[in-house]
């Protein structure tokens, strides 16, 4: 929960525009401020105070503890101008959360921790536990020193800017080591227990046989990600609060999923119990990996360990038309998580500035779509966190197919949409997609032509509003005009035609002509079409295509 608290009208005004768009999140405190900061710090993750920050230091500096423990606090100035992270900035979330605000309100964020400001990623940040000397080594990267990467595990980290050798040193590592001097030591969530248990089994025999099993193999119960069971003992009191002591989800699996994992212990007993020959070992090795400690007993629980292979990440980003103010924040969250960018040089070229110190950059020219693809996918194969990225929504006529098509289920993709071409053209030239639409790419160089040419008369048929991609090129001018024939088969020579060029780019053009009036010798392949239905109408100069909403046909008789 984050806590609200102003002193003034004008603090106020700003704290109820963070409120209404946060409601499930916020809780605003009133009254003497002095009381409102102290309640406010004991009962919230996080605090945001519509007061100076001299004033803010001066409330919370009897109340500061633990760095690791203390709610992160971001103090807004009156004019609503900047969002400054003043305390907890990585522990406390405050250097994000100053981000957010500044998004709502408008505000300038203004974070001043080290590694934040160069754009270096926080070593306390990356989501698991870290152990060692994390200012020195976080000095070492911010100082340009060369810092060695240790990866005993794979798992996908953002840029670090890391060397072969170095005498500082980050290891990746599930074991139970104790950092060495000038090393930081990163716990990536490698390990699955598989636990059984006969009923009313006690939790400190469960919780016992899990951290002896972790400990004789010398493994880091802060690396453990979860325990594992066969769905029939979801309730059962000794696992469920083991679970809860060790801090890990408790996920469970039917016995049909279990029985299909090969397991070197299988057993008569469990299999006459719950239709399995093995709970513990199966369920640690549900989705791949490695057995580390195989089942071992105690008088009412089993327990077995297992490494769960290191997945690599591919995000698909969808970089918008081109204006900066249209990259969605998801987008540039995307990107600089990421350690590997794959995309086209001149989109590589539009987000470059975004990136962390450190990404390594594999661009390629106009062309080389499916080599992008494999290249992205191989990458996240072995272990690193990708981005892949095309303009507007990386999902049409861009990037996320070829990939998607050459991913399997061993890689987590995740999808970032963005703003499309046609959607960023629709709304320069007004509202010309306010009802049915299609979009149809004119280039024959994946397509044949008689598919797209049946696919423009089915929309010329069933009178959709057509966006058109790709329309003309030097090499390819024909497809535009016959395409524009088959819809006025079917349209007024008068229906509106839209033409925008480098839609939310400096150079942008657009104009509004007709279906009879568009010379296609004036379209390129920067170019975006959108040719009306037969509802479509100019208005006051603006491309719209009415919903049909029954008050609009009500008003529209009343004015005859």
């Amino acid at each position: 929960m984050i806590g609200l608290i102003s002193a003034t009208a004008a603090g106020a005004a700003a704290r109820d525009r963070l409120a209404a768009a946060w409601p499930d999140r916020t809780r605003v405190y009133d009254g003497p401020v002095k009381d409102a900061v102290r309640a406010a710090f004991a009962e919230c993750e996080q605090l945001v105070c519509f007061l100076a920050t001299g004033a803010v230091v001066r409330l919370i500096a009897p109340l500061l503890g633990e760095k690791a423990s203390d709610p992160g606090v971001v103090c807004v100035d009156e004019g609503g101008r900047f969002a400054v992270s003043l305390v907890g900035g990585h522990a406390g979330g405050a250097n994000e959360l100053a981000r957010a605000v500044g998004g709502v309100l408008g505000a300038e964020p203004v974070v001043t921790t080290a590694t934040d400001a160069v754009g270096l990623p926080g070593l306390d940040t990356l989501g698991f536990p870290v152990e060692g000397d994390v200012a020195a080594v976080s000095r070492a990267l911010l100082d340009g020193e060369p810092v060695a990467l240790e990866a005993e595990v794979t798992w996908p980290l953002p840029p670090l800017r890391v060397a072969a050798e170095g005498a500082y040193t980050i290891r990746v590592t599930d074991r139970a080591v104790e950092p060495a001097e000038r090393e930081v030591v990163l716990r990536p969530p490698t390990l699955v227990a598989g636990v059984g248990a006969s009923r009313g089994a006690p939790v400190e025999e469960v919780l016992g046989l899990v951290e002896g099993a972790l400990r004789d193999a010398g493994l880091s119960v802060a690396s453990l990600a979860e325990l594992a069971t066969i769905d029939a003992k979801a309730e059962e009191p000794g696992i469920v609060e083991a679970a809860r002591r060790l801090g890990v989800p408790l996920v469970t699996y039917a016995a049909e999923e279990l029985v299909r994992v090969d397991v070197p212990n299988p057993s008569e007993a469990p299999l006459a119990a719950v239709g399995t020959p093995s709970v513990a070992e199966a369920a640690a090795l549900v989705g791949g990996g490695e057995l580390l400690v195989p089942k071992r007993k105690s008088a009412m629980a089993t327990c077995a360990v297992g490494r769960r292979p290191g997945r690599g990440r591919l995000a698909v980003v969808g970089l918008g038309p081109g204006a900066r103010d249209l990259l969605t924040p998801r987008a540039q969250q995307e990107l600089r998580r990421a350690s590997v960018l794959v995309g086209l040089d001149q989109y590589v070229d539009q987000i470059r500035d975004l990136l962390r110190p450190g990404t390594r950059i594999l661009e390629s020219g106009l062309g080389a779509e499916e080599e992008r693809a494999r290249t992205a996918v191989a990458e996240a194969r072995r272990g690193h966190a990708v981005a892949l990225i095309g303009s507007g929504d990386a999902g049409v006529y861009a990037m996320a197919s070829p990939a998607l098509a050459e991913a399997s289920d061993d890689i987590d993709v995740v999808g970032v949409p963005g703003v499309t071409a046609a959607l960023a053209a629709g709304a320069i030239l007004g509202a010309p997609l306010g009802h049915d639409h299609v979009s149809i790419s004119l280039s024959d160089l994946h397509t044949p032509w008689e598919v797209i040419e049946r696919r423009v008369r089915a929309a010329a048929e069933a009178d959709l509003v057509v966006t058109f991609y790709n329309p003309r090129s030097r090499g390819r001018d024909w497809q535009l005009p016959k395409a524009l024939a088959i819809l006025a088969g079917h349209r007024e020579p008068t229906t509106p035609v839209g033409v925008v060029r480098n839609a939310s780019r400096p150079d942008e053009s657009s104009r509004l002509t007709t279906l009879a009036e568009l010379d296609p010798a004036t379209v390129d392949m920067m170019t975006v079409v959108t040719v009306g239905n037969t509802a479509t109408r100019e208005i006051a100069g603006r491309m719209v295509t009415p919903r049909g909403y029954r008050w609009q046909d009500n008003r529209q008789e009343e004015a005859k």
